[in-house]
């Protein structure tokens, strides 16, 4: 599998895997029995849990990799090995 070369999306597949793997579980329990993650059902929500908390669960991202990068930055400085 190829991963994306955008951090963020890269950072949200954990996040997409465990929705997937929910609302398999949930449809399973609506049906009665096992279903697989590729069912039609599944994937219609899935897609809409991702549409309605995209947006967010990418800024949470973003903040998450903004933070690192500051934090990483200040201690270069801090401990005197900043790049030249």
């Amino acid at each position: 599998m190829n991963f994306p070369a955008d951090p963020a999306v890269r950072l949200q597949l954990p996040l997409v895997a465990q929705i997937i793997r929910d609302e398999t579980w949930l449809e399973a329990e609506r049906r009665g029995h096992t279903v697989p993650a590729d069912d039609p059902v599944v994937r219609a929500n899935v897609c809409a849990v991702i549409l309605q908390t995209g947006a967010t669960m990418r800024a949470s991202i973003l903040q998450q990799i903004a933070t690192e990068v500051t934090t990483c930055a200040l201690v270069r400085h801090l401990t005197g090995h900043n790049a030249a």
